[in-house]
């Protein structure tokens, strides 16, 4: 989804919700708070990349990073278990961006290219790799609470993502393919030659991962959170073998929030 839409969400969110709050809580908000429920709407910005750990000896040199703009809105529902709200499980519902932009330096870097002829060719790359990826997800988080004071609160535990739009690809450039392996036969490419490849049909749908962080309570609905996203299962389906090693989507959300 574009950058725009997500401003829009946010802009409308935010216009809206304080007038909302000036009013008085429907019966239904108020017998919920009184069993120990809590709500809130939150958006912010992911910042992180989507990287093989540890970094394989395929990738020599990170010469360029760019995180872009990853925007999020959510809304979740808390249910706390003892009257101090120390004790409380949340769900939620998030649609977020993350994505990023690398350029590095490789050598026998699974590749699968399509040459400026139109044809195709799968062999290891040694040269420069520019990468584009641009998700977006619809993410649901499980999340256990502990409340250090009134003001202070920790979160963690598994998110559960579906990726609604999708998009790995780039270029390469300088260097030369060895197909089908580093002992084949050499074809090199340099100057304003620039084959394209897309893994984008090649990723997962369905993600998981571990998301943690904490939330400060800075005004009576106002908050402010930072939560560590890590993706626990690989971006690429099990029969993609072109690249050789996994790579997971790591991201830290900071953002503020409503809460109601």
């Amino acid at each position: 989804m574009k950058k725009y839409s997500f401003i829009a969400i946010i802009t409308i969110i935010f216009n809206i919700v304080p007038s909302f709050a000036q009013k008085d809580r429907t019966v239904a908000i108020i017998q919920s708070a009184l069993k120990g429920w809590e709500y809130s709407l939150k958006a912010g910005f992911n910042i992180g990349g989507t990287a093989p750990l540890p970094l394989p000896e395929e990738i020599r040199e990170i010469n360029k990073y760019n995180p872009g703009m990853n925007f999020s809105v959510e809304g979740n529902a808390t249910k706390w278990f003892d009257k101090d709200k120390t004790w409380g499980i949340t769900v939620g519902v998030r649609l977020e961006n993350k994505g990023m932009t690398t350029d590095a330096t490789t050598k026998n870097y699974g590749m699968k290219i399509i040459t400026p002829e139109g044809g195709m060719l799968e062999g290891l790359w040694t040269g420069g790799v520019y990468t584009e990826v641009k998700n977006s997800y619809l993410t649901f988080p499980i999340l256990a609470n502990y409340a250090i004071s009134k003001r202070w609160k920790l979160t963690i535990g598994p998110y559960l993502s579906y990726m609604v739009d999708r998009k790995f690809s780039g270029y390469i450039y300088e260097g030369h393919l060895r197909t089908p392996d580093e002992h084949g036969s050499k074809v090199s490419f340099a100057g304003d030659s620039k084959p394209t490849y897309d893994f984008t049909n090649d990723m997962r749908r369905f993600q998981w991962g571990l998301q943690a962080g904490g939330e400060w309570k800075a005004f009576k609905h106002l908050t402010v959170h930072a939560d560590l996203t890590w993706g626990l299962n690989d971006i690429f389906n099990k029969d993609f073998k072109t690249i050789t090693f996994a790579m997971y989507p790591i991201y830290l959300n900071i953002g503020c929030g409503y809460r109601f």
